[in-house]
């Protein structure tokens, strides 16, 4: 989500005010630290029919402050990478920008803990992993941890409180401490802290009881790959390539980024080709299927909005929300809900990555971006033009 720091700023390090630097490294990260493949599969790729909606291209989108661009100057503005468009199931708008190609993997930042959450609500559907149990019932080296102490549901919820290593805690510098476990290029000289991200979660102390208020942070998100790797006994790529990736048609292998112990960086660092991440959405919007085959649970697909669960503090204000977004956001198992009128739901991560599904209005979009983070750089309002276009669609 535009505003809150992910693992994409391992390679955006110099992002926030180079653009030029941040792009040419985000399909790059393979560069930096070692990486683990979600094998696409055996089978062959899906279609994915096309039928270009060249009116998009008149749309226009205004902004908080009333001016009005359109979706050429829009996508100039956000520094677009790559956005897809699908209607009804069919590809109506496809632009790959700044050289990035279609075959590329691009980071998709925090966009990845969503797919993350995807599959643990898949395994807790079938009865695999028990949503109440505490965390450190599958991961005994975090009892006494923040992370260990609260339920595998407050980890899919950002339920949370903790400082880490006695720090105060302060989600910017945290973000860039995480970054220095996982890529030693990052560490300050004579550093000295946590090596692997298991480690950096076991300094973890909790400041208030789990599940007393949202806090979006990233140790939620790896502590849950790990209860989920303990549970399947596989890694996270192997987990995502048998679950979804290798059964949804994909064109080309995913990645994640790992630590020096080889656990995948979670929290944000997977990439994938904009068309497979279409083809994930795709499956998503439809209940779960591709055609007439299941690929996931349509109890599980089809509760992203309705399943918010009672008693959580799950609605939190858009960090950079203009004033035409609505108040709030729910969050429900690592996928951020709007809260509009169509029953949307997104993965979303910084520098602009989303991916965004509506089922009313039928849609399903993919943007890739590596937009410059500053509070002198007005953010593109992203959601508000995703569904201008959905329902300029639907007539």
């Amino acid at each position: 989500m535009a505003g809150i720091p992910s693992l994409a700023d391992l390679v955006w390090a110099r992002g926030y005010t180079d653009p030029t630097w941040a792009r040419r490294h985000t399909t790059s990260g393979r560069e930096l630290v070692p990486s683990r493949r979600v094998w696409r599969g055996s089978g062959g790729e899906s279609t994915l029919p096309a039928a270009p909606a060249g009116a998009l291209d008149d749309l226009a989108f205004t902004r908080p402050h009333g001016q009005s661009l359109t979706l050429t100057e829009l996508l100039a503005r956000a520094e677009t990478d790559a956005l897809l468009v699908m209607h009804r199931g069919i590809l109506v708008h496809e632009e790959y920008l700044h050289g990035y190609e279609p075959h590329v993997p691009h980071f998709n930042a925090s966009a990845a803990k969503s797919y993350l959450g995807l599959v643990a609500a898949v395994l807790a559907h079938e009865g695999q992993l028990d949503r109440g149990a505490q965390v450190a019932k599958y991961v005994p080296e975090l009892a006494g941890t923040a992370f260990g102490d609260a339920q595998v549901d407050h980890l899919l919820h950002m339920g949370t409180q903790m400082s880490y290593a006695g720090r105060p805690y302060d989600k910017a510098l945290e973000a860039q401490r995480y970054f220095a476990v996982l890529a030693p290029q990052l560490r300050p000289y004579g550093y000295t802290g946590p090596a692997t991200i298991r480690e950096h979660l076991a300094t973890a102390r909790a400041t208030a009881e789990p599940g007393s208020e949202f806090r979006y942070e990233n140790g939620n998100v790896e502590a849950l790959a790990e209860v989920l790797r303990r549970v399947t006994g596989t890694t996270t790529s192997a987990l995502l390539s048998e679950m979804i990736w290798s059964r949804i048609g994909a064109e080309e292998d995913a990645y994640y980024l790992l630590d020096s112990e080889g656990s995948e960086a979670a929290c944000g660092g997977f990439s994938a080709t904009a068309r497979d991440l279409a083809r994930l959405g795709e499956m998503i919007r439809c209940g779960g299927a591709i055609g007439d085959r299941q690929i996931l649970p349509e109890a599980v697909t089809s509760t992203i909005v309705s399943g918010v669960p009672d008693g959580y503090p799950h609605r939190v204000r858009f960090p950079a929300a203009p004033p035409e977004a609505p108040a709030t956001l729910s969050y429900h198992d690592l996928w951020w809900i709007p809260n509009d009128p169509y029953g949307s739901f997104m993965a979303s991560g910084i520098h602009g990555q989303r991916l965004f599904i509506s089922p009313t209005l039928d849609l399903v979009i993919v943007h890739y971006a590596s937009q410059i983070i500053s509070p002198s750089v007005p953010q593109v309002p992203l959601v508000q033009a995703f569904l201008k276009i959905g329902t300029h669609l639907r007539g």
